[in-house]
């Protein structure tokens, strides 16, 4: 099998007394894509500046590229292409003169950093926007230009953080398009997002993390099969009506009773709606879906808010 690009062996990184990334263990696969999934706080991004070689491992093993981080870091961030979770463009100069001038940080020559601009353009259809100002583009072409610049240098590997925060449907779904047409390029990336449809139509592995360690790790199947039903049927009763959780038993695998509605979880949602007519409950709708990562995301972490 080829080696991982990537391999982390009881990883821990600390600030003071505070344990951020507490001894967890992953690998990322050449060609795929990796994600890291959790709640705030829970360790993605001091993960990724570890892996990025901007950020030094407190105990435990890390390689990249077969190379140890705290050595080799130069080297490593060459290879890398890096795209944070603000943009970083200098907003007083074009798109191109954002691209270029990102080029000779990495010492190519100008006539290939000029080759690779018209490629990336093309790549984040941003040619008509070639000599047009930062400033005024729109979020989702600021984040398209921000992954061309990361491109410029060629990467081995791309580490994504929150690559679709605060952009808009539409924008997000483009740069889904772009980030797929990199995985079908043979680009490895590794992501970290919150936006778990975003996990399971991307990403071919990923880890959920909480408090610095490692929940579930797999492929987004296969985490949803794991800890998950099959189906869920979400019941909303009337305002201001009491929610008895027995008047539910044997419905369902899981039920779980939220102020805004009640879910059932069950592997054949025509049985539990079968079941529910049976009884003589004032249900206000009833709605069916297939279980999601969030579902399994939420069963892993909580439903609680974390500062």
């Amino acid at each position: 099998m080829t080696e991982p690009l990537v391999r982390a062996t009881n990883l821990s990184k600390r600030f003071g007394d505070f344990t951020a990334v507490d001894s967890i263990d992953f690998a990322v696969r050449p060609g795929e894509v990796f994600g890291f999934l959790g709640p705030n706080g829970a360790g993605k991004s001091s993960t990724m500046k570890m892996i990025g070689a901007v950020s030094p491992v407190t105990s435990g093993e890390l390689s990249v590229f077969d190379l140890d981080p705290a050595t080799h870091g130069s080297a490593i961030r060459y290879r890398l292409g890096v795209v944070p979770q603000e943009n970083l463009l200098d907003t007083e100069l074009t798109v191109f003169e954002n691209l270029f001038i990102y080029g000779r940080y990495f010492d190519l020559p100008k006539s290939v950093i000029r080759e690779r601009i018209d490629e990336l353009l093309a790549f984040a259809q941003l040619e008509e926007r070639r000599h047009d100002l930062v400033d005024p583009l729109s979020g989702g072409m600021k984040r398209r230009l921000t992954i061309a610049r990361a491109l410029i240098n060629q990467p081995d590997l791309m580490l994504l953080d929150e690559p679709t925060t605060g952009l808009d449907p539409q924008a997000r779904h483009a740069l889904w398009d772009r980030l797929y047409r990199l995985k079908q390029q043979g680009v490895t990336l590794i992501i970290t997002t919150h936006y778990m449809d975003e996990a399971e139509q991307l990403c071919d592995r990923l880890v959920i993390m909480d408090k610095g360690q490692i929940a579930a790790e797999g492929s987004p199947r296969y985490l949803i099969d794991r800890h998950a039903t099959r189906e869920v049927v979400e019941l909303r009763l009337p305002v201001g009506h009491s929610v008895d959780e027995t008047q539910f038993d044997g419905l369902a695998k899981r039920i779980e009773v939220l102020p805004d509605r009640t879910l059932l979880y069950t592997d054949s949602a025509d049985r539990t709606l079968l079941d529910l007519a049976e009884r003589t409950l004032d249900i206000e709708s009833t709605v069916v879906r297939r279980s999601t990562l969030e579902d399994v995301f939420l069963r892993l972490t909580g439903r609680s808010l974390v500062d």
